[in-house]
């Protein structure tokens, strides 16, 4: 691999990153609008990271957050490892906070179009799915 590849590499991933964060503050948005408080956001775990956790009335939501040209390439994004990892994740989130979901916990996926639409999957899978 020489220095341009590295270097096309980097512009990439930069370019990932930039459309994500905006991805997730369009998400945090949509969900503190609809009551929903945003605990952390791109939390690092030994498992892996989760995009949000938010809480509302007592109901724990482990969010992720996929940004696509449309809302219908999102919605396809989300495969069976990625949710294995999103479980794992969460487990590490909630020995860490014991006191959080007591009405219940669950995994939603919101999905970011690129014109901005979001568009919230509410409990999108189950422990038993991944």
């Amino acid at each position: 691999m020489g220095p341009a590849t590295n270097l096309a590499r980097q512009r990439r991933g930069a370019r990932a990153d930039s459309t994500g964060r905006t991805a997730e503050e369009a998400a945090a948005a949509a969900l503190s609008r609809e009551g929903w408080a945003v605990l952390a956001r791109r939390v690092r775990t030994p498992a892996g990271e989760l995009d949000l956790v938010a809480e509302r009335e007592g109901v724990l939501a482990f969010i992720e957050v996929k940004a696509r040209p449309s809302l219908s390439e999102a919605a396809y994004a989300l495969g069976p490892r990625q949710r294995a990892r999103l479980i794992a994740a969460a487990e590490c989130w909630l020995a860490e906070n014991p006191r959080q979901g007591a009405a219940g916990i669950r995994f939603d996926v919101l999905l970011v179009a690129a014109d901005g639409a979001v568009r919230r999957i509410a409990d999108a899978f189950r422990l038993g799915d991944a």
